[in-house]
């Protein structure tokens, strides 16, 4: 494996290939390749960021996070279909990101419901046709981050403006890296295949329909940060449910131990270093393998930027509250939604089946 195949591993991948190295002079090797490329990764996600910042506004970071995020995963994972047909999916997908969570965050609550909705499935038809890509914690969580933290006036343009060259350099890097991968499938394909007899359809609305409604719920109880469930509730709704139990479990759990961490960081720490804690997060983030260590260090991320708005308490108890609802309501939702989704599809083809006979009659 040359150095470069090497840093584009993951967190597993790199440590199952430093312990395949019996030598401890390899183990070291490696491990200081591992380390440089979690180093270099930060740094250029910092440097990122601050420039994103400083082109558009401070308070468009979370729009910044979501064009990173958009790049870094598109320019390894594929869409499923045609490159040039999935450019244009990108730029749609950018469309979706920038206007609807604006929408959602301007009407009331029933109609917020239905944008969700609609542009959930939209993203997950457009983005997530290749479930082994996972992309929809990519596309899903930007939705969810700039409708958690909207902004408006001359702020808000800046976003878009941020967001429209953020989607151009998603396709382009998407259409440089994957034109030689040769696909049958079409940009029309993702609607064709849109089937409520496929696994992929099914765990698509599933996703969708489950975070709209977690969100709605929490709007309703006016549970402030209602997207945090949503989020949860995202990252429980992995494409292959045998997944989901584990996912629900430390999803809870790693959002209690990473609330424990910051606050012990918090009063640790010199004064004003809250910010600091989510890079602390993000370090931490790039050593982590595992489900629940991840959604801890990811903790520490999200209490850097509550803290400052709830204060310490609130932002920590409703931290660990929005995750332990979303998570459990994930699992009750599965549980219901796919004999309910079996009843729907059986009483559609029964009744297809009577209308066909009725018309050879």
């Amino acid at each position: 494996m040359t150095f470069y195949q090497e840093l584009q591993l993951n967190q597993a991948g790199s440590k199952a290939y430093i312990a395949s190295f019996d030598n401890p002079k390899d183990k070291w090797k490696h491990t200081g390749i591992y380390l440089f490329k979690i180093l270099l990764n930060i740094a250029f996600c910092m440097a990122f960021i601050v420039l994103f910042c400083i082109a558009f506004g401070s308070k468009n970071s979370v729009a910044g996070l979501a064009v990173l995020l958009c790049v870094m995963v598109f320019r390894s994972a594929d869409l499923g279909i045609r490159a040039s047909h999935g450019t244009l999916s990108i730029l749609l997908v950018f469309g979706i990101l920038a206007i609807g969570p604006k929408i959602s965050n301007l009407v009331p609550t029933g109609w917020a419901f239905c944008t969700n909705v609609v542009c959930i499935l939209l993203l997950m038809i457009l983005g997530c046709h290749n479930v082994i890509m996972f992309n929809h914690s990519t596309l899903v969580l930007a939705y969810l981050l700039l409708q958690g933290y909207d902004v408006s006036g001359d702020t808000y343009k800046m976003r878009l403006i941020g967001l429209s060259i953020g989607g151009l350099l998603t396709a382009f890097i998407f259409y440089r890296n994957h034109r030689k991968i040769t696909y049958k499938r079409s940009f029309k394909s993702l609607f064709q295949e849109f089937d409520l007899s496929s696994a992929r359809t099914r765990w698509q609305l599933r996703l969708t329909l489950g975070i709209s409604t977690v969100m709605l719920v929490a709007s309703l109880l006016g549970i402030p940060k209602a997207m945090w469930t949503g989020i949860a509730a995202m990252s429980v709704f992995v494409p292959f449910r045998s997944d989901l139990v584990y996912r629900v479990k430390y999803r809870s759990l790693g959002n209690i131990l990473g609330s424990i961490l910051f606050l012990a960081l918090y009063f640790l720490l010199p004064e004003g270093s809250t910010s600091y804690m989510g890079i602390i997060g993000g370090i931490c983030l790039g050593f982590s393998a595992s489900y629940g260590w991840q959604t801890a260090f990811n903790a520490l991320s999200a209490l850097s930027i509550a803290v400052p708005i709830f204060g310490l308490p609130t932002a920590i108890l409703f931290r660990i509250f929005n995750n332990i609802l979303g998570a459990t309501y994930a699992w009750l939702f599965d549980r219901l939604f796919e004999p309910l989704l079996s009843s729907l599809v059986n009483i559609l083809s029964s009744l297809n089946n009577k209308l066909q006979n009725s018309v050879l009659e």
